[in-house]
């Protein structure tokens, strides 16, 4: 049986009650939300995994952290530091996004050193080895969709995006928009082209069953992808987005009566006053399944510094309700992320994240900040440092500038607002 089975019957998972240990949140209430199909726990059946976590209603909001090479730069030895870096910040999940030819030897290393959930876009891995094996994309043939995503699976994969709500009719959509940027999803671009040349329904979309069938099989949680979000803030909020939408909460159903785990993917480019109206839209199209968003990046003007953007839309996301952010680097748009992208990428979306779950009232996410406000008032930077987000940092900053007066910072010296209010209120 698959965890939603599982579930539904009112068996208690031991890996439910692994994460409820850690989220402090009862077994029963997350095996409930599993069941209903508003929690998910990411986690091949095959695959040992050492720091599993559970996305969706009542729990913490995640992040998942994108590396893997490209078709310009392929070293799987430095996906592996960006991978222990997101780590040792606390990402929850990570993704390869590999689209260089080595793809599979860099997963497979990815796999083997990843202690949490790993996510792939098999429509890489299709578009990329299919077009070498067989002359072009739109050559491949519909198997070797399957085929791949099998094989996948069968490796140990996690969860998996499927841009199955690109369809001929959202592309119609499309086609009659007046979007700016049109398309700007990798994997719906490459779908794009495959339905444009061969005239046919996307086969992510027309074999979908069969994907079911593995997904199941595997006990993978299928990341429904959104081909047509927006790559504009002028486009957010448009028809293609909808009707994708639309497509994806039919899929999302089909996915939980065969027991299949789902998460929505969303936006994009959001402005801040249509987050809200989007989270609610894709928690009631798609009957409450896990919200994950790329962001949302809520203006275009800020390229280098598009880390900034995102946790603004990140925090405000999760705040309505969304459940998983995808972290944002600053070199979003510019180049591959760098080992200090992705550190700074990680914290942003950590920050907004940790923010949410503070307004949702998330168990345990308050006491942080009450802990680290006590250090603070006793001035005891050891303590600081140690709930502090990024201790690394702190200590750097705290290092490069020594105060004469040792129990308080450069900033203030010896008029220290803390210090003279302490004494005062003794």
């Amino acid at each position: 049986m698959s965890l939603i089975e599982k579930s539904k019957k009112g068996i208690q998972a031991p890996i439910i009650k692994k994460i409820a240990l850690s989220e402090g949140v009862a077994g029963k209430t997350i095996t409930e939300n599993i069941a209903k199909g508003t929690a998910v726990i990411p986690k091949n059946k095959i695959r040992a995994l050492k720091k599993p976590c559970g996305i969706g209603k009542g729990l913490k909001t995640k992040i998942n952290v994108n590396i893997g090479t490209s078709t310009d730069y392929s070293s799987a030895n430095f996906e592996l530091k960006k991978l222990k870096a997101a780590e040792s910040l606390g990402a929850d999940t990570v993704m390869d996004l590999s689209t260089s030819e080595d793809l599979k030897k860099v997963r497979a290393k990815i796999l083997e050193r990843s202690n949490i959930p790993l996510g792939t876009v098999p429509i890489y891995e299709i578009a990329i080895l299919g077009a070498k094996k067989y002359g072009s994309i739109a050559k491949i043939p519909e198997s070797f969709f399957i085929k791949t995503i099998e094989a996948q699976a069968k490796e140990g994969v996690d969860f998996f995006t499927i841009h199955a709500g690109v369809t001929q009719e959202t592309l119609s959509s499309l086609k009659s928009s007046k979007r700016v940027m049109g398309m700007v999803s990798r994997g719906g671009a490459i779908l794009f082209d495959w339905m444009t040349e061969n005239s046919k329904e996307n086969p992510l979309y027309r074999l979908f069953d069969e994907i079911l069938d593995i997904a199941r099989d595997f006990d993978i949680t299928l990341s429904l992808g959104d081909g047509m979000r927006p790559g504009a803030v002028i486009d957010a909020t448009d028809d293609p987005q909808i009707d994708e939408l639309l497509v994806l909460g039919h899929l999302q159903k089909a996915s939980f009566q065969k027991g299949v785990q789902v998460i929505i993917e969303g936006p994009g480019h959001v402005p801040i006053n249509q987050i809200k109206a989007n989270v609610e839209l894709q928690k009631s199209i798609c009957n409450g399944a896990p919200f994950y968003v790329l962001g949302p990046i809520v203006t275009d003007i800020a390229p280098g510094y598009d880390h900034i953007t995102s946790a603004i839309g990140g925090a405000m996301a999760a705040g309505f309700g969304a459940d998983f952010l995808c972290y944002v680097t600053p070199s979003e748009h510019l180049r591959l992320p760098t080992l200090q992208d992705v550190r700074e990428g990680v914290i942003a979306a950590k920050i907004a994240a940790h923010t949410a779950d503070i307004a949702k009232n998330v168990p345990g996410a308050i006491e942080k900040d009450i802990a680290i406000s006590r250090a603070r008032f006793s001035r005891d930077w050891k303590k600081q440092f140690g709930f502090a987000m990024d201790p690394r940092k702190c200590k750097i900053y705290r290092k490069s500038s020594t105060p004469a007066i040792k129990d308080v910072c450069t900033m203030c010296s010896e008029y220290c607002a803390i210090k003279i209010s302490q004494r005062c209120l003794k």
